[in-house]
């Protein structure tokens, strides 16, 4: 009971910041640095990176899964949180992308068309999903939660997993059209 107690606390940081953060990235998506009279470069040397971080992401988590399914809870925690760090870095630079670009838009025809949507649709929509599926697991996990934590984490990695991949398939599919 003590351990579900200390996971309360952190449940309005959830709810928090599973409400800002697309908030905030939704408003800051339709800012533009040069609108502030702030005459910068589009920083298009940033796409091919924070595709990366995504792929380095999926790796991380089920790098993740391998570890913990070893007994190597350590190293499993310590590879969690890199993947979670490198997912807030992802986040940052796609912001700052699109703060400074103009969106790209996809310019296949046909049904490849019709895929790349379909992809980035589920993408973003799980992207939006994830955001508090990965705080609540972390925050079992930090508080001692493990069968609570190994429960929902049957959830959160599949849905992780497929954002983190179908990231770098968006970006692979639209690159042609930077």
């Amino acid at each position: 009971m003590e351990n579900l107690e200390a996971e309360k606390k952190y449940n309005k940081w959830i709810v928090i910041l599973s409400i800002v953060i697309p908030v905030v990235v939704a408003i800051l998506f339709g800012v533009k640095l040069k609108d502030f009279g702030l005459d910068v470069e589009p920083f298009t040397f940033l796409p091919p990176i924070y595709a990366t971080i995504n792929g380095i992401t999926a790796v991380l988590l089920v790098a993740g899964v391998v570890a913990v399914k070893q007994g190597k809870l350590k190293l499993h925690e310590n590879i969690m949180k890199t993947a979670i760090a490198c997912s807030v870095l992802f986040l940052g630079m796609y912001v700052a992308y699109h703060m400074s670009s103009d969106s790209t838009k996809f310019g296949g025809e046909g049904a490849i068309k019709y895929v790349y949507y379909v992809i980035l649709i589920t993408h973003i929509l799980l992207s939006i999903v994830i955001i508090p599926f990965v705080l609540i697991t972390y925050v079992r996990a930090i508080t001692n939660n493990i069968e609570r934590h190994k429960k929902i984490a049957k959830i959160t990695f599949p849905m992780w997993l497929y954002v983190a991949v179908t990231g770098v398939i968006v970006y692979l599919m639209i690159s042609p059209y930077y």
